[in-house]
């Protein structure tokens, strides 16, 4: 199969996952995708950006389906969500071998850090009466971050581990990023 369609169809399927994954968590549990401290069951997908450069477009389009979907969403929010996403799958993908013992903890943070400065930013300046309170973005930022660690640290190594034990990063990832 061509390089280019393969990269193409996992960056399709990549952001209906993304999206699918987010409909289904806000409608079962409303609210939970979009509060500040939000816990986007979605967002363990960002650990195929340790195995495909597919996943940086494939989880910044599956952000924007998703923001679009979210009712209250600021045409802001889609801008600056998936510029966290597409920041956070970049910075995973270019540390994807940095590990401490086999475990890409960096890799795993990025989501975190990204997430909780882009969007701690936005929902200080936008959200807030307006005027940047830097304690005030630190709370912010620091709860947007929070949620991001717990999707990371846990549904996303249990997804790594998963992709890893079973080879799936061998089997389905290899062709688009030799």
């Amino acid at each position: 199969m061509n390089k280019k369609v393969l990269f193409i169809v996992q960056t399709a399927i990549i952001a209906a996952l993304y999206a699918a994954l987010t409909y289904a968590q806000n409608f079962l549990l409303p609210g939970t995708t979009s509060a500040a401290v939000q816990f986007r069951v979605s967002e363990a997908l960002n650990v195929l950006a340790l195995f495909t450069p597919a996943a940086i477009p494939g989880l910044t389009l599956g952000c924007v389906l998703s923001n679009l979907y979210n009712i209250g969403s600021l045409p802001l929010d889609m801008i600056f969500g998936s510029l966290a996403t597409l920041g956070a799958t970049a910075a995973m993908y270019f540390l994807r071998d940095v590990k401490i013992k086999n475990y890409p903890l960096l890799s795993l943070l990025m989501p975190a850090v990204f997430n909780g400065v882009v969007i701690g930013w936005e929902i200080e300046v936008f959200f807030i009466d307006g005027k940047f309170n830097f304690v005030s973005f630190l709370t912010q930022g620091g709860l947007v971050a929070l949620g991001e660690l717990g999707v990371m640290l846990v549904l996303g190594t249990i997804l790594y581990y998963v992709i890893v034990g079973r080879k799936i990063d061998k089997k389905i990832f290899k062709k688009v990023s030799e």
